[in-house]
């Protein structure tokens, strides 16, 4: 059944200046992108990015709504999964929108998940030295973290997303009722996003996660607003430091663990992103725990038994198949964007919802932790 068009969507502007741009969130609000880029960019052509599962669903409404505004698009479909964060897909993706002769006034629309508003928006930022974008994200975890912000990459042998821009898009269009299509292994992955928010600073947040989880993965109000209030700590974030100087690290809470395991399985279905980050705050948790006493034990178990509960992974046992050695774990985790001048960078806790940056984590503590967890698979 084809969701309503909502009359009163959630809008949450990300105050960036000139560069400023709303996220608007609601159910039934696919057919009303065209509108809303006619408003934006009077007379624009579009390039529509997506990947070949997004494109069974929601390709042709994307482009009927285009169509029904008045605004010429074409399409380029890439194959599902992280893989397409690749240089040989990039250059496939920024052929084909040259191709479709865009224009600097024209724009991309990111259709999909995170890789998919990743792999578009670097594209769009280097397509005739920058072209606009649009964000319509269909997972949850772009709902919440990958489509805000202007963070664009794809992936390196070398780790996760450390070949990227800096670019924002002009509009984020969260229809909530394209979640209905997710399967759940990706919903709940996506799920693991959401809930950092709670971790890392808003315990009130997280409580109500704990209460209402039910209802956000069955797709109630809880889900819209658990998406809105995400979005509206993120924007916040990215409003006080865009380019991750300072404060806006604390997104990364559980990444650092999290990409090392995720580049460990080959950036591979056999862990998603969201998996690979629910392990690693758990991980996160732990090592603050456990090794630096910075929080009770048990407070750590409270964060690590929520992730559980959902049915998110939690523990290096939980991910299948083989890991490789602590030394090539702790060559991954060199790798990881956040390491300044060779120190480890981490997002510790003190607490639910008081995480900090921590820099120059001494790496012994960290291979002595890594050491443990692989003994205990």
């Amino acid at each position: 059944m084809t969701a309503p068009v909502r009359d009163d969507p959630t809008i949450v502007n990300v105050a960036l200046g000139t560069r400023s741009y709303d996220i608007v969130i609601g159910r039934g609000l696919l057919a009303s992108l065209g509108a809303r880029i006619v408003a934006l960019r009077p007379g624009a052509k579009a390039v529509i990015v997506t990947d070949e599962n997004v494109a069974r669903y929601h390709l042709d409404p994307a482009e009927a709504a285009l169509r029904d505004a008045g605004v010429a698009s074409s399409r380029v479909i890439v194959a599902a999964g992280e893989a397409s964060k690749s240089y040989r897909v990039f250059e496939q993706v920024c052929e084909a929108v040259i191709a479709s002769r865009i224009e600097r006034d024209d724009l991309v629309v990111a259709l999909g998940g995170g890789v998919v508003g990743d792999l578009a928006g670097f594209a769009a930022s280097v397509v005739r030295r920058g072209v606009d974008y649009v964000q319509v994200p269909t997972t949850l975890l772009a709902d919440v973290d990958s489509s805000v912000g202007g963070k664009t990459a794809i992936d390196s042998a070398h780790g996760k997303n450390l070949i990227g821009a800096f670019h924002q898009p002009i509009l984020v269009l969260a229809d909530t009722a394209l979640l209905d299509t997710l399967p759940q292994r990706e919903f709940r992955a996506g799920y693991a996003e959401l809930v950092k928010y709670g971790l890392f600073g808003d315990a009130d947040f997280f409580a109500g996660l704990e209460k209402n989880w039910r209802d956000v993965f069955a797709g109630g109000p809880a889900r819209d607003h658990a998406i809105a209030e995400s979005c509206r700590a993120k924007a916040a974030i990215v409003a006080r430091d865009e380019r991750e100087t300072g404060d806006r690290a604390l997104l990364n809470l559980g990444h650092t663990f999290g990409h090392a395991l995720e580049a460990a399985c080959g950036f591979s279905d056999r862990l998603l992103h969201g998996e690979a980050i629910s392990a690693g705050m758990a991980l996160a948790f732990e090592f603050s725990a456990r090794r630096q006493g910075l929080l009770p034990m048990a407070e750590a178990q409270r964060a690590i038994r929520h992730l559980a509960e959902v049915g998110l992974p939690t523990r290096l046992r939980d991910i299948p198949g083989p890991l490789p050695s602590v030394d090539q774990l702790m060559d991954l985790i060199a790798q990881d964007k956040k390491v300044k001048r060779g120190m480890l960078t981490f997002i510790l806790v003190r607490g639910i919802g008081a995480a900090f940056i921590e820099a120059g984590v001494d790496a012994r503590e960290v291979r002595v932790f890594l050491s443990e967890k692989l003994a205990e698979r």
